[in-house]
C-alpha cells in the first residue's frame, strides 16, 4: 500500500514535469507553424530596432553548425535529441519530487529538444525565426522557443548547481 502511495505520487511528479515539456512543445509548434503561414522564407519584419521576425531554415545544430554537411546531419542531430530525450526523462524518474529546480531546467530543455526533434524529423530542418541584430551590419544567429527554452533550462541548471548544496548518493 504505501509502495503504491509512493508510485502515485512520483507519476504525478512527472506529469508536473512532462506537462511543462509539454507546454514549451505546444508554444514552439504554435509558433512555428504561425510563422510559416505568414512569412516567406528570408522575410524580415523589424518589430525594435535590434530584434526582427524572420523564416530561416537550419538544417545543423546550433549557429548553423554542420548546416551544409550534405544530409546525414539530419539524422545524426536527430539520434542525439532522441538519446537527449531518454535521458531526461529517466533523471526526471530520478529526481521528480527532490530537486525542483534542476527538474524544472530539465523540462524545459526536453520541451525544447522535442520542438527542434519534431522539425528534423518532419521538414528536415528546424524552423527559426527570432532574430536580434546591432544596427544592420551584425546578426546573431536566428532561433526559436525550442532553442530559447533549452537556454533557459541550462542558465538554470548552472544556477542550481551553484546554490544547491553537493549531494551524494542516489539522487545524483
Amino acid at each position: 500500500m504505501l509502495n503504491q502511495m509512493k508510485l502515485t505520487y512520483i507519476r504525478q511528479q512527472l506529469q508536473h514535469w512532462w506537462a511543462l515539456a509539454l507546454a514549451v512543445f505546444a508554444l514552439d509548434w504554435v509558433t512555428k507553424q504561425v510563422i510559416e503561414a505568414n512569412l516567406h522564407y528570408g522575410q524580415e519584419i523589424a518589430l525594435l530596432p535590434v530584434f526582427d521576425l524572420t523564416l530561416r531554415y537550419n538544417t545543423g545544430a546550433a549557429f548553423s553548425f554542420l548546416a551544409q554537411a550534405g544530409g546525414w546531419q539530419r539524422w545524426f542531430f536527430s539520434l542525439i535529441a532522441i538519446a537527449v530525450v531518454i535521458g531526461i526523462s529517466w533523471r526526471l524518474v530520478k529526481i521528480a519530487k527532490t530537486h525542483v529546480l534542476e527538474a524544472s531546467s530539465l523540462s524545459l530543455i526536453l520541451g525544447g529538444a522535442v520542438g527542434n526533434l519534431y522539425d528534423r524529423l518532419v521538414y528536415g530542418h528546424v524552423v527559426d525565426f527570432l532574430q536580434f541584430h546591432w544596427q544592420q551590419s551584425w546578426y546573431f544567429p536566428a532561433f526559436n522557443v525550442a532553442d530559447s527554452a533549452i537556454t533557459i533550462g541550462v542558465i538554470l541548471m548552472l544556477v542550481e548547481s551553484f546554490i544547491s548544496p553537493k549531494q551524494t548518493g542516489d539522487d545524483k
